[in-house]
């Protein structure tokens, strides 16, 4: 059995430098990779793009990669709650590629399938189209859209294994299992790490296949973006 541990979040992102294209999981602050972020902002990496389908809050998640200015351009579906997101874009300081929110995710998985690219009507008649092919199939116009390519996806499981087996848990099984092999190197982080073997092959939503390296996370926030809860008398 081929072990892809490895001791750390230091061990996990070796290799990682300027100018590389990231994909990260997570919807909103769920299911982010918080170690993994955390440890490119202490590397200090820049020039980097970013495959998210949001990024984060100001002082959490990529946040706190835009706020030391190490994003080049931003990939995602929508702006979210960050405000120096917004400021940077409308200064034109971060480039910022807005794609469907379901584009987006085809678009990983395409790659995670070893397609270059898919045809699909989102975006047609918009801005999303321009410069793009488009073609008519059975009387509805459709875009093409290639795969994402990407030198690292960074990813948040619940538990996984020695052989890089992973499962996710609730919501966070959001644009997480999509990233898992579609970049040159899976680098997965769990909250529970177990011996190869331990997990129930029918639980298990990530092949070990598609990861190069797994670690355990450690200091999980889980923070909430908008928490909200009923008025108490």
């Amino acid at each position: 059995m081929i072990k892809k541990t490895v001791a750390n979040v230091e061990q996990a992102l070796d290799g990682v430098s300027d100018g590389m294209t990231f994909m990260l999981g997570g919807f909103g602050l769920c299911g982010i990779p918080e170690n993994a972020i955390g440890q490119l902002v202490k590397l200090g990496v820049k020039d980097i793009t970013c495959i998210s389908n949001n990024a984060g809050v100001d002082d959490f998640g990529l946040g706190l990669l835009l706020q030391q200015h190490q994003i080049k351009k931003m990939i995602s579906s929508y702006v979210g709650e960050n405000d120096e997101f917004e400021r940077q874009m409308l200064s034109g300081e971060l480039e910022v590629e807005l794609t469907p929110q379901g584009t987006l995710a085809e678009k990983c998985r395409a790659a995670q399938a070893g397609f270059p690219a898919f045809y699909t009507p989102a975006g047609y008649g918009t801005e999303v189209a321009e410069g793009k092919e488009t073609r008519e199939f059975d009387g509805k116009m459709y875009v093409l859209e290639p795969a994402y390519k990407a030198d690292y996806a960074f990813v948040k499981a619940w538990k996984g294994d020695e052989a890089g087996n992973l499962i996710f848990k609730g919501t966070a099984r959001n644009f997480n299992p999509c990233m898992c092999g579609a970049a040159k190197i899976t680098v997965a982080e769990v909250e529970e790490l177990v011996p190869a073997g331990s997990l129930d092959p029918n639980t298990i939503h990530i092949p070990g296949i598609f990861v190069q390296r797994i670690f355990q996370g450690e200091h999980y926030e889980k923070r909430i973006e908008q928490r909200t809860v009923r008025n108490r008398d």
